[in-house]
């Protein structure tokens, strides 16, 4: 069955964007939605919900595909990289994988679930069946962002976790979630997110 989207965007509009949602961010939303049902829809409900959360996250709550430190361009987001780095404010960077190489590519983070690094764009790209290797910045396409963040999620792409891994008949691990993006960072604050994008899925009744 559809998901009943008046009660959704009712919902979360409360919950998680404070009482007014924009344009974009209703696009991004439907978006997401949109793609479930039409891939996704016997699949367990927590992992739409897990997904909506970390978007929501990932994305400063946009709901739009981002560049890493939210910029408007490569080049401010590369500035803007460099000079935490000089600050000695990224201590986990051994070496700015932001810099564009030889032919002026960048592998900052793009999209919905920001990838970053050559060789991510290489994995992601080649399981969605796209060249993002050639093309890194068609990580901000919202569908390419979709499908990153879909298969990626779903197949454990990122960390080598994946959706199932937390949430089945068996389990419900809304915390340890987390460790399919990026180990434990924020993992409460993106479980409560989540659980209250959980409480926003009904389904349509009726023929």
């Amino acid at each position: 069955m559809p998901i009943n989207r008046q009660f959704f965007f009712d919902q979360t509009r409360i919950t998680l964007f404070d009482g007014s949602l924009k344009a974009p961010q209703v696009e991004g939303l439907t978006a997401i939605l949109d793609k479930w049902e039409a891939e996704s829809p016997n699949d367990d409900d927590r992992w739409l919900a897990y997904m909506l959360g970390t978007a929501h996250h990932e994305t400063g709550r946009t709901m739009q595909p981002v560049r890493e430190t939210f910029a408007s361009s490569d080049a401010q987001a590369i500035k803007r990289l460099n000079a935490a780095f000089g600050k000695g404010k990224l201590t986990w960077v051994k070496k700015p994988y932001w810099l564009p190489d030889s032919q002026g590519r960048s592998w900052l983070g793009r999209g919905f679930v920001q990838i970053t690094h050559r060789s991510n764009y290489d994995r992601l790209g080649t399981a969605i069946g796209e060249d993002l290797v050639a093309d890194p910045t068609r990580a901000m396409d919202l569908d390419i962002a979709l499908k990153i963040m879909f298969v990626g999620m779903r197949e454990g792409l990122f960390t080598g976790i994946s959706l199932a891994d937390r949430f089945s008949k068996t389990k419900e691990r809304w915390l340890e979630a987390r460790q399919i993006i990026n180990g434990m960072e924020r993992a409460a604050l993106v479980a409560s997110y989540a659980k209250a994008y959980y409480g926003s899925i009904s389904y349509t009744t009726g023929p």
